[in-house]
């Protein structure tokens, strides 16, 4: 300390330059919906774009290694011939026949990539599986991140965190974030442009309608042309919704003119997408073929003989049930959102909006309602169609999360309403814990159940991959030890962590065939099956349409058919076959029995059997109990849903107690005793090794 009466001294640097004013942060919220507690205080925690990103990676990769194949029409349409691309073979359906061009090769080739990638890392096509299914998860994790920071923006910090959880955690993003499908890209097309199209219209923002037009075009045009349907708010608000504009009266009908003419525009700009998808479908196909014009005519101007139907009805409310198991109580709220927001403009109108509209303006709740009515718009759409399959829903799967959310904080405001009018103490509802605890519990309750969902499908259903990995991973190197093309190493050798990737290349030595039957539609794929191993199906009680092999080779003659657009694929396209027209595959679900072998060629039998509750016909024997020629090489249980509980079947949860209501078949993998063994015994001889 300095001595009393001392003087001192302080050097200060020169004050010629003016200080920048440090920024101010906004005191409130400009989105659409307005918190009434609190607004003084800081805005509330909502994780960043970079941690939105971390955490729904974690998840979504998950999904991706561990979520089932929940529709054969994954397999046979897309994964399949993306094998042929890769591989050189795969099982061909009807609609990637150049006689109907339904499946656009355009869209398969955007995945062409990531299985070389994930072979080369993981040493064999099983890696490719899990790469695609990686690439794909990550587009849905950068699509979902960016779709919930616009919600944080643009409506609300609560909606948005409500929303990313619901996200995170719901079993219905859990199947379809990482599924190949053209509705998983309309998904991930859609959400990104409803990130654009949350953002409120205005003149000033050309960005918004060129980014938000070309999005649902590149969902439409390159997944699935249906999807369009959901940008039916988008382009009421575009052309007739003021938005942020201030429109006096006198200059209605020129700024009606330009909003027209920039749609317009953008329309066309984004029309140029069919350009570069037209050109690959034609190639492939080999002739002119604009794929979801074919789509819609096969669907919508079939006729009464042709159409969706053919492959099954179901009653209206397939996709309410549906949704329920998959989203539980946040697809409730989902649906009961634009009620909520009726009664929120009736008791607590200040919540929407940080201003006053005026006749010149548009009002929140009418911006609000635009943003609520994409879901109840295409769930009325594909509930009158009688055709009906879950992934038709997953274009809307982020809005259903987006809805919840919205009904959930509504819902918390007319908590908030009710308290202050009955305590009449604004003070005592800022502080109160009841609001968040109710918002908290919502949502831990949704993701808990969701979680339970995701836990019944990995351990109910998840046999068909499990007993492919044991085919692969177990049966074959048992095969190729037993005839000593692989090595038998000491157990105490390597780790297996630093064990080398097994060869199977030789596996080809055998000639095996691996038969399906009443299965076939639980076939995972030829990613999942290792080369040199032949697939193939065997007579059952289904009578419809099968898929076949696509052509190992072309006489020349038949690949020069098709004019222009073959000539040029034969320099341009990776595979002629695809432009082969069999004469085995119809659009009218008519079966063909060429697609069969007798099952005494088969080496190898996937089938389900259900011991306590057997069935039988001369189509559909009982293999696994026929032990004189199939023995059970490895078998998981498989849930049997018609004698289990609904409660214990839709969910699970540990314990004997919950389990016990629920009956289980064997899913099994079953070897021809003397087929395998008698080539185990020729292999033998081949290489020397004595049997």
């Amino acid at each position: 300390m300095s001595a009393p009466q001392t003087q001192s001294l302080r050097f200060r640097r020169p004050t010629t330059e003016q200080e920048k004013p440090k920024p101010v942060k906004p005191s409130r919220h400009t989105g659409i919906l307005q918190d009434q507690l609190r607004r003084a205080q800081r805005r509330p925690w909502v994780p960043s774009f970079s941690l939105a990103v971390r955490l729904l990676f974690l998840l979504r990769i998950a999904g991706a290694m561990y979520s089932n194949i929940s529709d054969c029409d994954e397999v046979y349409n897309f994964w399949e011939p993306l094998h042929f691309l890769d591989e050189g073979n795969g099982f061909q359906t009807w609609e990637l026949s150049p006689k109907y061009g339904l499946r656009s090769w355009a869209y398969i080739l955007l995945h062409y990539l990531p299985p070389d990638l994930g072979k080369k890392l993981a040493g064999d096509k099983r890696g490719g599986f899990f790469a695609v299914r990686i690439f794909l998860a990550t587009i849905s994790v950068l699509v979902e991140a960016k779709f919930y920071r616009t919600v944080v923006d643009k409506i609300n910090d609560r909606v948005g965190r409500y929303l990313l959880f619901f996200l995170m955690f719901s079993a219905g993003m859990w199947n379809a974030s990482a599924a190949f499908l053209p509705s998983s890209f309309a998904m991930y097309a859609c959400a990104l442009a409803f990130s654009y199209a949350f953002v409120p219209s205005s003149m000033a923002n050309d960005r918004r309608t060129l980014a938000a037009t070309l999005l649902f075009a590149t969902g439409g045009i390159v997944g699935w042309p249906f999807a369009l349907a959901l940008s039916i708010p988008f382009i009421f608000e575009e052309l007739f919704v003021y938005g942020t504009d201030i429109v006096p009266p006198e200059v209605r009908l020129s700024w009606m003119t330009k909003r027209f003419t920039r749609l317009v525009k953008a329309g066309l700009v984004s029309s140029l997408i069919f350009i570069p998808v037209i050109a690959i479908d034609s190639l492939a196909y080999g002739k002119l073929t604009i794929v979801p014009w074919d789509i819609v005519r096969y669907n919508i101007f079939g006729g009464s003989e042709r159409g969706p139907t053919l492959y099954g009805t179901e009653p209206w409310n397939y996709y309410v049930n549906n949704l329920l198991l998959n989203f539980n109580v946040a697809f409730l709220f989902a649906m009961f959102s634009l009620p909520a927001l009726a009664v929120t403009y009736v008791i607590d109108r200040k919540r929407l909006g940080f201003y006053t509209p005026t006749a010149s303006q548009s009002s929140p709740f009418t911006l609000l309602a635009l943003r609520l009515t994409p879901l109840y718009l295409w769930l009325g759409i594909l509930t009158l169609q009688p055709h009906k399959e879950e992934r038709f829903m997953f274009p809307a799967y982020p809005l259903i999360c987006f809805n919840a959310a919205v009904c959930a904080y509504l819902v918390r405001g007319w908590m908030e309403v009710v308290f202050i009018k009955v305590t009449k103490s604004p003070y005592r509802a800022s502080q109160s814990l009841i609001f968040s605890n109710f918002t908290l519990s919502l949502v831990v309750a949704s993701s808990f159940i969701s979680l339970m969902r995701i836990l019944a499908l990995w351990n109910y259903y998840h046999a068909p991959m499990s007993v492919a990995f044991e085919f692969q991973m177990v049966e074959l190197p048992r095969l190729l030890n037993a005839t000593g093309f692989l090595p038998i190493l000491p157990a105490d050798t390597l780790a297996d962590d630093d064990q080398p990737p097994l060869d199977l290349s030789p596996i080809k030595e055998f000639n095996l065939t691996l038969c399906y039957g009443k299965e076939w539609y639980r076939f995972p794929g030829h990613y999942l099956v290792p080369n040199g191993v032949k697939v193939e199906f065997v007579k059952s009680e289904f009578d419809g349409m099968l898929p076949r092999h696509f052509e190992e080779s072309i006489p020349e003659d038949e690949i020069e058919e098709g004019g222009v657009f073959a000539k040029l694929a034969n320099r341009w396209w990776l595979r002629p076959q695809s432009r082969f027209v069999p004469n085995d595959l119809n659009d009218l679900n008519k079966e063909d029995v060429s697609h069969y072998i007798p099952v005494e060629q088969c080496d190898y039998l996937v089938d389900l059997d259900f011991p306590l509750h057997p069935s039988s016909s001369p189509l559909e024997p009982r293999y696994a109990v026929m032990t004189d020629t199939w023995e059970r090489a490895y078998c998981h249980p498989f849930l049997d849903n018609e004698h289990s509980f609904l409660l214990t079947r839709m969910f699970w949860l540990p314990g004997e107690a919950w389990q016990r209501p629920n009956e289980y078949g064997d899913y099994c993998l079953l070897r021809n005793k003397d087929r395998v063994r008698m080539k185990e015994v020729e292999v033998g001889k081949r290489v020397g090794r004595d049997l």
